[in-house]
């Protein structure tokens, strides 16, 4: 038994890994090809933002498909499809003159890939029924190592072989990483899951209200979110930086960002995963809109990490609390259906900061915007927190 457990921190790796792939070139990794698509084919920014908004809304659609299809079929299976939908995809846009071309594989790539979002991080918890939020830190940090290296790797991809070489490049290693990664998956061993579900504590509220509550929240969350990811590198190109130079700051802040998912994933284990999701979400809202203050290289690389530890934790927050407080029968489509909010909310994020910029012709009323939608979503999470407490005091039935 103790052999099948270890197997389970080979699960984490590949998760972890895969996660990195594939969000890191869905989430975020279309910001370094905003501007050489805006001066290959003179598309606006919103034009071009909305291309990453496709993919996004791509994955809030798929992710509930996906999440339920992961507690009645074999995880192997669902990230195998997923892996090749992405890889085939990104490789594809390679050949792409139009934007229609774009939205389509985008959206394809999206669908298919949630299938490695809430089905691993479903995963990945079973296999854990003690410790899980470390567990899902560590998992979860490897799409933060992606949202950081895609972006900074397709910066340097670009300035050797153009754009298309870029794309064709990122869709061929993902193919080769992630159909093998996805044949090392399985579930954890069955003997194990009847102990855990003698375990499981009954959830303090309805487990519906909880899928609700957090939808709702975490599209306004990912607002905030979503802004700084898809926008941080053409803010900073603004200020005559260049595209390599803004990758790395946008490097240096997911690095960051590893700490953060791993250390709010212990913090979730210490004291609530909603209190923790709490936490970094009040993080993030209050150094967001501090990224249009500064105008230099050397600004950017100082706040970049002190953003980038504490916004971290939202993602490790959202999922712990949405383990916690789901049944497990019910865990990768509850994922699912939460996840396809954060989708949502990440492509809108991305897209308002586009069509902003448009109208205003800088980021400052994006950024703001993110900051507005980030404290409505603490003031939910509050209300959330204070739920829970009130559920756990009442009498439980016998």
């Amino acid at each position: 038994m103790s052999r099948q457990m270890h197997y389970g921190w080979v699960i984490v790796a590949v998760a972890a890994t895969m996660l990195a792939l594939a969000m890191g070139q869905l989430v975020n990794g279309l910001s370094v090809f905003f501007v050489p698509l805006e001066r290959e084919f003179g598309w606006s920014r919103g034009s071009v933002a909305l291309i990453n908004t496709a993919g996004l809304v791509g994955l809030a659609l798929g992710g509930v498909a996906m999440g339920a299809l992961a507690d009645r079929t074999p995880i192997r299976s669902v990230c195998l499809a997923g892996g090749l939908a992405v890889g085939l995809c990104v490789t594809l846009a390679a050949g792409a003159n139009q934007l229609w071309q774009f939205y389509l594989l985008f959206f394809l790539a999206g669908i298919f890939g949630a299938g490695l979002f809430a089905p691993l991080i479903a995963v990945v918890g079973s296999w854990f029924p003690a410790g899980a939020g470390l567990a899902i830190g560590l998992a979860s940090a490897g799409q933060a190592v992606g949202q950081g290296g895609v972006p900074l790797a397709g910066a340097y991809m670009i300035e050797a072989l153009g754009w298309r070489g870029a794309f064709l490049a990122e869709g061929v290693v993902s193919l080769a990483l992630l159909v093998p990664l996805a044949l090392l998956l399985k579930e954890p061993p069955r003997l194990a899951q009847p102990a855990a579900a003698l375990t499981e504590a009954p959830p303090p509220i309805s487990p519906n209200l909880v899928v609700a509550w957090l939808s709702v929240a975490v599209i306004l969350c990912c607002a905030c979110m979503s802004v700084p990811l898809v926008h941080l590198v053409p803010l900073i190109q603004a200020h005559c930086i260049s595209a390599q130079d803004a990758s790395i700051v946008l490097f240096v802040m997911l690095m960051a960002a590893i700490l953060g998912r791993v250390a709010f994933g212990k913090l979730a284990d210490i004291i609530g995963p909603v209190a923790a999701y709490l936490t970094a979400s009040l993080w993030q809202t209050v150094a967001v809109f501090a990224f249009t203050q500064i105008e230099d290289l050397a600004g950017f690389y100082a706040f970049a990490p002190v953003y980038g530890f504490g916004y971290a934790g939202v993602m490790t927050g959202l999922l712990v609390t949405a383990r916690a407080l789901t049944p497990a029968s019910r865990r990768a489509e509850s994922m699912g259906v939460i996840l396809a909010f954060a989708w949502l909310g990440h492509g809108l994020g991305g897209f308002q900061g586009g069509v902003l910029f448009d109208l205003t012709g800088g980021y400052t009323a994006g950024f703001a915007t993110a900051a507005l939608a980030g404290v409505v979503n603490v003031v939910l999470l509050g209300g959330l927190l204070l739920a829970v407490r009130r559920g756990r005091r009442a009498p439980q039935p016998a």
